[in-house]
C-alpha cells in the first residue's frame, strides 16, 4: 500500500515567539502584536514591560491618547500584557518610544 502523511492543522499562537526563553535577549524586546477577531474587528497587545512599570498608568495614557479602550491581562506563562481595541501598533510603538519607556531598537512590531 501507498503510505501518505497527512498533515493535521494546528492553531496559530501569535504568542509562540515569545514563549521561547532560552533564544538570547528574548525577555528584552517589548513585543507589539495585532490579533483579529471577528469581521473587522481586531486587538492590539503589548508584551514583555519591564515588571516595575504601572501597566494601569501607562494603559490609561494609552486609552486616552488614542481614543479607544483597553485592559490589562494577567498571564501565567508571560505576565501582564496590555490590549488595546483596533490597530494600534505603530501609535503604541511611536508612543513608548516618545515617553522614554523603552528604545527602538527593543521593539519588535508583529502582524499582517
Amino acid at each position: 500500500m501507498v503510505d501518505l502523511e497527512i498533515q493535521v492543522p494546528t492553531p496559530f499562537d501569535p504568542f509562540a515567539e515569545a514563549k521561547e526563553s532560552d533564544a538570547p535577549g528574548a525577555k528584552e524586546y517589548v513585543h507589539i502584536r495585532i490579533q483579529q477577531r471577528n469581521g473587522k474587528k481586531s486587538l492590539t497587545t503589548v508584551q514583555g514591560l519591564k515588571k516595575e512599570f504601572s501597566y494601569e498608568k501607562i494603559l490609561k495614557d494609552l486609552k486616552k491618547e488614542f481614543c479607544c479602550n483597553g485592559n490589562v491581562v494577567q498571564d501565567k506563562e508571560l505576565g501582564k500584557i496590555i490590549q488595546l481595541q483596533g490597530d494600534q501598533r505603530k501609535n503604541v510603538s511611536q508612543f513608548l518610544v516618545q515617553v522614554g519607556l523603552v528604545r527602538k531598537d527593543q521593539i519588535k512590531i508583529h502582524g499582517f
